[in-house]
């Protein structure tokens, strides 16, 4: 099965957690390749980064190596849509995601979406839990959870500017965490 590399090493500050791969971003060779895709345009204006990074391989070696954020999937499986998942994808690659988790570390486990929280501690932690957007009450192997709406297209109901808030709002999450305002996991 062809699909996109994790991007995961130790001393990350954010590791980025997407439901799965699109189909668009395997054949594209990166993250969040969908040309409607929001991620890149909500990023470059998030705080998160201070350059502006164009959709490409490239921008994703920049921000693994210059600003220690991965990247990963809840299901390494690539699909057009959610609903071409199945519980069995789940209760398959979770705990995988789980066990990353635990033997990198990232001080902040980044997901996009709420559904991608979800069906990530339901089968990979065993543990239902009611999910809010921004910081989450429980740990994921020490790292804080944190969630922002999905940014595919299919996600209509936020805007580009909801999402960015919300990004901003992880910056500065990060900004805290590296200053020492908050203790690193």
């Amino acid at each position: 099965m062809k699909t996109l590399p994790d991007y995961l090493r130790m001393d990350l500050d954010i590791l980025s957690v997407g439901l799965n791969p699109s189909v668009n971003s395997v054949r594209g060779g990166f993250y969040f390749a969908t040309p409607q895709n929001r991620f890149w345009r909500a990023l470059n204006k998030s705080g998160l980064i201070d350059v502006q990074l164009e959709p490409s391989k490239e921008s994703m070696d920049v921000l693994y190596n210059q600003y220690a954020i991965g990247f990963t999937d809840v299901v390494k499986r690539p699909t057009p849509g959610l609903s071409d998942l199945s519980a069995a994808d789940f209760k398959k690659w979770a705990p995988i995601l789980r066990d990353k988790i635990v033997e990198y570390r990232p001080r902040i486990t980044w997901f996009h979406g709420k559904v991608a929280f979800e069906k990530f501690l339901r089968y990979g932690e065993k543990k239902p839990a009611q999910v809010s957007w921004g910081r989450q009450r429980q740990r994921l192997g020490g790292s804080i959870a944190f969630v922002t709406p999905n940014t595919s297209p299919a996600n209509a109901a936020f805007s580009l500017a909801d999402i960015t808030a919300w990004y901003k709002k992880l910056a500065c999450l990060q900004r805290r965490l590296a200053s020492g305002g908050a203790s690193r996991p």
